[in-house]
């Protein structure tokens, strides 16, 4: 074990953060851990992390976890449930109240005007920057499959004595945003995934990732199996309007354990935006260059070669199909759109985003 927490902060990197991290928090002070988009574990653990250490440091007199968006996945809300965690959405706080703000598993360019005047001291990330921005302590880590493997680092480097409640969380954001291993991952994803399995609650995580699919969401697989266009290895389905991006997500995951089936694509209408939600096996096809060269001209297109997402605002895709959303314009769209020449890996086309698929 020693060898392995040894790997973890063996980076000068790491430790000067760790210190200058230190040094910035004062007696008393007020922080807020902002995440971008609906919470997922890997934010939401490495936000508890943030906490930690620097609560641990000198202890604050106000902290609050904010979000731009609810929590929308049933197991994302029981997880933050059981790390007994309270978040906030940003349009309900003020953030001139709080002398430190962070910003976890983001980066300013994400928010838009969104943060007004409020300018964040602190930026902990592992996504690609596509705009140029300033922090006094940045540390984005592009070539980590989570956010919460560098947190792991840092609460190493920092010396603080990790509750098992967050051995707990960073294990179950590291397994959620690596999904399970399958995407790209460091060496260091794995150590810090051996070092918190070791001491996490896996019985907890084990029960919130049985309990997948709320029953509302049952008429959904209904529909689908109703309404899937088969191609060999492929399937495409709409949904028509659906009441989280997450319908979608629960649908595709399902097909995608059909017997050879490799690759699905599942669409739906959310309030003023179609949702494409791409799951492959990884090997056959990459969903996030088919998603990008396939539907990027008409709205975020992006992701991995295993999972990827699309949004096109509903104004644009009525435009399109001259405002016709039945199931057979829809399906029609969807399957023209797929016949173009697909991207070779590697290459992107078209706008881009970090998708949450």
């Amino acid at each position: 074990m020693r060898s392995i927490e040894s790997l973890l902060v063996k980076k000068e990197e790491t430790v000067l953060n760790v210190f200058n991290l230190k040094s910035m928090v004062r007696e008393n002070d007020t922080l807020a851990i902002l995440m971008y988009g609906s919470p997922d574990p890997d934010a939401v653990a490495s936000a508890m992390a943030l906490r930690e250490i620097l609560n641990k440091t000198k202890p604050l007199a106000k902290c609050v976890f904010v979000a731009t968006e609810p929590v929308i996945r049933y197991q994302n809300a029981e997880f933050i449930q059981e790390m007994k965690v309270e978040i906030q959405m940003l349009d309900k706080v003020d953030l001139k109240e709080f002398r430190l703000i962070a910003l976890v598993d983001c980066q300013p360019s994400f928010f838009g005007d969104k943060l007004g005047e409020a300018s964040p001291q602190i930026v902990l990330d592992h996504h690609p920057c596509k705009t140029v921005w300033h922090a006094s302590l940045a540390d984005v880590r592009q070539g980590y499959g989570s956010l919460s493997t560098m947190m792991t680092e840092y609460l190493l480097a920092a010396r603080v004595r990790i509750p098992k409640r967050l051995y707990t969380a960073l294990l179950y954001g590291i397994r959620s945003d690596t999904n399970n291993f399958e995407r790209d991952v460091s060496i260091e994803d794995i150590g810090a995934y051996y070092l918190n399995f070791q001491r996490a609650n896996r019985q907890l995580i084990r029960r919130i990732e049985l309990n997948q699919v709320p029953d509302r969401f049952l008429k959904y697989f209904d529909y689908a199996f109703q309404h899937k266009r088969r191609y060999r290895d492929r399937v495409i389905i709409f949904l028509g309007p659906v009441e989280s991006p997450d319908a979608c997500v629960q649908v595709a995951d399902f097909f995608l354990r059909v017997i050879n089936i490799y690759y699905v694509i599942i669409a739906g209408i959310v309030k003023d935006k179609m949702v494409i939600i791409f799951r492959g096996d990884g090997y056959r096809q990459d969903c996030g260059a088919i998603a990008r060269k396939s539907f990027g001209s008409f709205g975020t297109a992006g992701g991995h070669r295993s999972a990827a997402r699309v949004e096109i605002p509903l104004e644009a895709l009525k435009t399109v199909l001259d405002n016709d959303l039945s199931q057979e314009a829809v399906d029609r769209f969807l399957v023209q759109k797929l016949r173009r020449k697909r991207e070779p890996a590697g290459k992107s086309n078209g706008k881009e985003r970090h998708p949450t698929p």
